[in-house]
């Protein structure tokens, strides 16, 4: 079936409900694997009378499980799933292989399951995205509606974890897509509903987290500032240590050599620390009732819980040591996200910040309502990391019910926002791209350039010589052609130059030097040569600098493969970018 079947509007409407329908299934049966492992793995541990070592033990054995199952049965980078996402409308033309339908699933869930430190929002991201990219492919769209079906994809898995239909839209226009109309709304948003509806029916109606709103008092702005303040730190801090800690991991080559040194790593973290166990979503609603997380005061870091500032102290620590825990647990052979991560870090943020104004202010009685900052935390952190203050504002608003915060949403995640843009421009999920120069989303233009190809491109119409032939040969060469250049090769087929032929009409009226004169006597190097496998960037830069018409285009070893002109790179671009840009 081809999409001139579905052409209509209406077609690729009702695909992006099948999209969310299946997006927000995928959801809800992610959620219930997770549980289905955790409460398996606490009666196992329960049973043998050894839960003391469920920390140390459990988390290393899920990422060598995942690993192993990536590594022998996927055979595939599954990790990062926003990122692969974005890599996949970069590069691949939002073509996402269809074992991701199921493979992030599978093994994130025993990541999780097991007290991994990860989200699982990134992976459902990415398998909803593999359902919405295999469809546009099953019905032959194009790469603007196959990449809106990825988009309606990923919306749908965000909403339907969060029970969030606008956040869901919010998180693909802000992270994963490049300008589109306003018609193109429709789609993800029937996506977001339809995947809301299903989580629903099978998870009921409640709110993820769901606590009691203190009113909002104007004349706590400045607090909300503060906050602002030290979340935009804390997701510098966040996105600084992850790459560093993961660019420092990869240089160990061997897979199993760097599970155990996560492993041990990740062990170690969670016995000092148990609030790092697992997503950390159960310690996040704890603060929100206004309960600090619970903790075996037998662990090293729990006598600091004895003194007033012992608590923000603690708390500090864990806010610290969850992004390696976390970074351990992804490089150790586990998948899982910074989404979840993201959250807990802003929420641990937004109650240190809110108990230690407490204590500093307690004698002016001024009381800091730590459970509404608990949530702004929880925005101002995913508006830092991940640069999308929309996004973190609606999403935290929908799973919370506190749609009455919005002024303290804003204000915390604006000033985030400014704060850690300072320090960097991207989002910890857009940063690996950016450095490959391959980040295409929302720039059209760009986008559109990124995703020609030179060796499309490249045409072999222009005559091929030797720089030994005459002057008679050429003649009679050019007297056969209508291209306005002539190849030179040598015996290999490597290109040594070209001949313009405007620039040597004059020799054609000398007779008398047609068998003294070669080709290699009126030959000239061309002004640049192109790769077949260059970016088009690089390739137009090449152009702007040269001032040239063409370009010759060389495999790797030089040998010549034709030209690439000016006016068939502007032809293509006009087409690209009306694939994915006309309504």
């Amino acid at each position: 079936m081809t999409i001139r079947k579905i052409s209509d509007n209406s077609g690729l409407l009702l695909l992006s409900v099948l999209v969310g329908i299946c997006s927000g299934a995928s959801a809800v049966v992610l959620q219930t694997l997770i549980h289905l492992i955790q409460n398996g793995c606490a009666a196992a541990f329960r049973a043998s009378g050894r839960s003391s070592l469920v920390y140390f033990i459990l988390p290393a054995l899920g990422m060598l499980v995942s690993g192993l199952l990536v590594r022998y049965v996927i055979r595939d980078d599954i990790g990062h799933g926003v990122t692969r996402v974005l890599e996949a409308i970069s590069k691949g033309e939002s073509r996402i292989r269809k074992h991701n339908v199921w493979s992030s699933q599978i093994t994130s869930a025993i990541t999780i399951g097991t007290g991994g430190s990860v989200g699982a929002e990134a992976p459902i991201v990415y398998t909803g995205a593999a359902i919405g990219s295999n469809l546009g492919r099953r019905f032959g769209l194009n790469f603007r509606n196959m990449t809106i079906l990825v988009g309606c994809g990923a919306a749908g898995a965000v909403a339907g974890i969060f029970k969030a239909p606008l956040a869901g839209v919010l998180f693909t226009l802000e992270i994963l897509m490049f300008n589109i109309s306003a018609t193109s709304l429709l789609p993800l948003l029937l996506s977001t509903v339809s995947a809301t509806v299903v989580s629903y029916a099978f998870l009921g109606d409640a709110t993820p987290f769901h606590f009691e709103l203190t009113p909002f008092s104007i004349g706590n702005i400045p607090f909300y500032i503060v906050l602002g303040v030290f979340c935009g730190l804390v997701s510098i801090y966040f996105q600084k240590t992850t790459l560093w800690i993961e660019d420092k991991l990869a240089r160990m080559a061997h897979p199993f050599l760097r599970w155990l040194v996560c492993g041990l790593s990740l062990g170690l973290l969670i016995m000092f620390l148990p609030p790092l166990f697992g997503e950390g979503y159960d310690s996040v609603r704890e603060l929100l009732n206004g309960d600090e997380v619970l903790i075996d005061r037998g662990t090293p870091a729990s006598s600091l819980l004895g003194s007033p500032w012992g608590v923000p102290a603690f708390f500090t620590l864990v806010l610290l040591l969850k992004v390696p825990a976390m970074t351990f647990t992804n490089a150790g052979g586990g998948v899982g996200g910074t989404f979840g991560p993201t959250l807990f870090v802003g929420a641990i943020a937004g109650f240190v910040v809110s108990r230690s104004l407490n204590l500093l202010l307690a004698s002016y009685s001024i009381v800091i309502p730590e459970q509404n900052f608990v949530l702004a935390g929880m925005a101002a952190a995913m508006a830092g990391v991940m640069k999308a203050p929309m996004t973190a504002i609606f999403l935290i608003a929908e799973i919370s019910g506190g749609y009455r915060l919005f002024i303290p949403l804003i204000i915390a995640s604006a000033t985030s926002f400014l704060v850690s843009r300072i320090s960097e421009r991207y989002s910890i999920y857009t940063k690996r791209l950016a450095q490959t120069g391959e980040l295409i989303t929302h720039d059209s233009d760009r986008a559109a350039m990124l995703l020609m190809h030179t060796c499309d491109l490249v045409r072999d119409k222009y005559p091929r010589m030797n720089r030994k032939d005459s002057l008679r040969r050429m003649v009679e060469v050019i007297s056969g052609s209508s291209a306005a250049v002539i190849a030179v090769v040598d015996s290999r087929g490597r290109f040594v130059g070209l001949v313009d032929i405007g620039n040597v009409r004059k020799y054609i009226f000398r007779t008398e030097e047609y068998d003294t004169l070669t080709v290699g006597d009126l030959m000239e190097h061309a002004p640049a040569t192109v790769t077949e496998d260059e970016r088009m960037e690089d390739v137009m830069r090449k152009f702007d600098s040269t001032r040239a018409w063409r370009l010759p285009v060389l495999r790797a070893d030089g040998r010549y493969l034709g030209f690439i002109s000016r006016s068939r790179i502007l032809a293509a671009y006009r087409d690209k970018l009306k694939e994915f840009s006309e309504e």
